[in-house]
């Protein structure tokens, strides 16, 4: 399929790119379950409770098993005494990680394009070969097309030319097309391309087939 491509002087062409990329069928079910497992797999697990092999302390009965009148117990280890263990407290860093498979991912991320596309918030723009040092330079390019809420992926000779402008204007977030996730699709209201990040994600998205 074609599609426009702007460059930052306004210039545009038309541009050749994969219709089983950007204009496939969307699995929005695959696309929550990934996204579910990217956020859940991001937290922060730092609260930690002692379970009850690991408190530190006598292991002898603490008193006879029969003829007491009192509920048998072996150690003041158990859940139920102040000091001991918690049954069934957070563990910290060492569970509920979500495992997702490659393909799971890469279908993801194209049914998340596909719906940039659909939703008309795809953009494809010429590489950058010159170097943009001005900040008023570039946010003058994205305030004359109407972006003002991207994920801006790059090729590395692009990103190198346009980063020294574009890390100080709010809502834009740049990457690599190799770090390219389904969270940040969704974060943002559109999504712009370079030529040649688009041909590096045709070659890396469509080699699951």
């Amino acid at each position: 399929m074609k599609i426009d491509s702007i460059s930052i002087n306004g210039k545009i062409t038309a541009f050749e790119i994969s219709e089983k990329i950007f204009s496939s069928d969307i699995n929005n079910k695959l696309i929550a379950h990934v996204l579910y497992s990217q956020l859940s797999n991001s937290k922060q697990r730092v609260a930690k409770t002692k379970q009850r092999n690991e408190i530190i302390g006598s292991t002898a009965k603490i008193y006879a098993q029969k003829g007491t009148g009192k509920a048998r117990h072996a150690s003041k280890k158990a859940p139920i005494f102040i000091g001991g263990g918690v049954a069934h407290g957070p563990k910290g860093n060492v569970y509920k990680i979500k495992r997702l498979n490659k393909k799971e991912k890469k279908k993801s991320l194209i049914s998340a394009i596909s719906q940039k596309t659909k939703d008309k918030n795809l953009i494809i723009f010429d590489d950058v070969k010159d170097k943009i040092n001005k900040t008023k330079e570039f946010n003058k390019f994205l305030k004359i097309n109407r972006i003002n809420n991207v994920l801006i992926v790059l090729d590395s000779t692009s990103k190198k030319n346009i980063e020294l402008s574009a890390r100080n204007i709010v809502n834009i977030k740049l990457i690599d097309t190799s770090y390219l996730n389904t969270h940040d699709i969704l974060k943002y209201k559109q999504i712009m391309f370079t030529k040649t990040s688009t041909k590096e994600l045709e070659k890396r998205l469509l080699d699951y087939e």
